[in-house]
């Protein structure tokens, strides 16, 4: 299609481009002279007839000679031709360079293919501000365009389609003009397109179980049993839920059950499965589930030595309590610890915490050891002090045990269990008994 004079302002804003646009068009409106312009003719490309096609090398030439300039300086000018839609390489829509060589190309106008004529392209630029009147009218204009679009030859959709991709070349603004918000947008929504999706229901399902499931945990929706110690001044409560007590309460125990996070998190309850695990003899996914809390948790200066150890005892060929997991997970565990860091054992314990979850937590919930400590724990009634008791607590109020005696029992206590889940030496246990004979 002819340009016949210089594209009017459609509307772009961006000033500096618009005229260097401007210049362009007049360049192309010069080439397309009948008499002193770039000769065209028609060519069939495949087996469709396209009219007005040239040729690289003659477009080179034309703006050689007429610019008075090199041949490579004519073939930037050309591709700029290109880039912003003026020609349109046929043969290869995607190369948006001018090829000094036999290449085919065509002059077009690089517009929409929905303007038919001005009158809708007045519509077109108010379309915002009717578009909730007139949708019958839209839908009537795209059903004649679909039919026109049928009955349109060929070479004119191929015409027309060059002429829709150019347009969108010519009036996609530069990625220097957009807005910061805009692009925080587009990568928000485009992480967002990535997240996996949960329906509204599945989501408030979810939301009302937990909170059937902790209501009665809860320290605000439900009361402290037998007694607030800030409000009583009586410490029955902290004493019936010391961190390593003999007989727990029933609403303790009751909370291991709801998932294997909440056992292990207490570690009555992570005492309370130690027992089952060495009942079943599969002990070593608890030990080395602790063992990478520990290097998690612990000090950096023993980190390359806890690490050592570890391997040795989980995870190197023929280790004592060796650890069942899948290949990947061996690899990049080991591979980690040439360099050990805090989480180098992330993916290995993940794991271990899993198979646990799946498997060994569900027995552990059906077996004696767990019905035999819901049976012997204590469920204390609520204490109704009068005004004379509660001023009397709070003059015998009980300053409490320093927190480095229970650090040292703490530590006290973690050494008798280690030294109780020591792996066992068969061959040095086969030998005393030996020697008794």
């Amino acid at each position: 299609m002819t340009i016949r004079t210089v594209r009017p302002d459609r509307g772009q804003h961006f000033h500096p481009r618009m005229h260097c646009l401007k210049k362009l068009e007049a360049t192309v409106v010069e080439m397309q002279d009948p008499k002193t312009g770039v000769k065209g003719s028609e060519q069939k490309l495949n087996v469709t007839t396209i009219p007005h096609v040239i040729a690289g090398n003659d477009i080179i030439a034309w703006i050689t000679n007429k610019m008075k300039v090199t041949q490579e300086e004519a073939g930037v000018f050309g591709t700029m031709l290109v880039a912003y839609g003026y020609v349109y390489p046929l043969q290869n829509h995607k190369k948006l360079v001018m090829c000094n060589d036999g290449s085919l190309y065509r002059f077009q106008v690089p517009r929409s293919v929905f303007k038919t004529d001005e009158s809708f392209l007045a519509h077109y630029n108010h379309l915002n501000e009717w578009l909730n009147h007139q949708w019958d009218f839209i839908v009537m204009q795209a059903t004649e365009q679909y039919k026109a679009g049928k009955d349109r030859q060929k070479p004119d959709r191929v015409v027309l389609d060059c002429q829709e991709r150019a347009y969108w070349i010519v009036n996609r603004p530069p990625v220097s003009l957009l807005s910061p918000a805009l692009t925080d947008s587009n990568i928000f929504y485009q992480q967002a397109i990535m997240r996996s999706k949960v329906k509204s229901s599945v989501s408030l399902g979810a939301l009302v179980k937990f909170i059937t499931t902790y209501k009665n945990h809860d320290p605000f929706l439900a009361p402290c049993l037998p007694s607030n110690p800030w409000q009583t001044d009586h410490d029955a409560y902290w004493t019936l839920n010391m961190r390593r007590v003999e007989v727990p309460t029933k609403m303790r125990v009751e909370r291991w059950s709801f998932s294997l996070f909440e056992l292990l998190t207490d570690l009555r309850g992570r005492d309370d499965f130690k027992i089952f695990l060495k009942k079943e003899f599969s002990g070593e996914n608890l030990a080395f589930w602790e063992a990478a809390e520990e290097l998690k948790w612990g000090a950096s200066s023993s980190m390359s030595a806890k690490a050592e150890t570890i391997f040795k005892t989980f995870l190197a060929p023929g280790a004592p309590r060796w650890i069942n997991i899948d290949g990947r997970t061996m690899g990049l565990t080991v591979k980690g610890l040439d360099h050990p860091h805090r989480y180098v054992l992330e993916a290995a314990q993940t794991h271990v915490f899993m198979l646990m979850k799946k498997d060994t937590f569900f027995r552990y919930l059906k077996s004696p050891t767990y019905k035999d400590i819901q049976k012997k724990a204590l469920n204390p009634e609520a204490h109704n002090f009068s005004p004379a008791q509660l001023e009397q607590n709070a003059q015998n109020r009980n300053p409490g045990i320093d927190p480095i005696i229970l650090w040292q029992q703490d530590e006290e206590e973690k050494a008798k269990a280690a030294a109780a889940s020591a792996p066992v030496d068969v061959k040095a246990m086969m030998s005393k008994i030996d020697r008794k004979k």
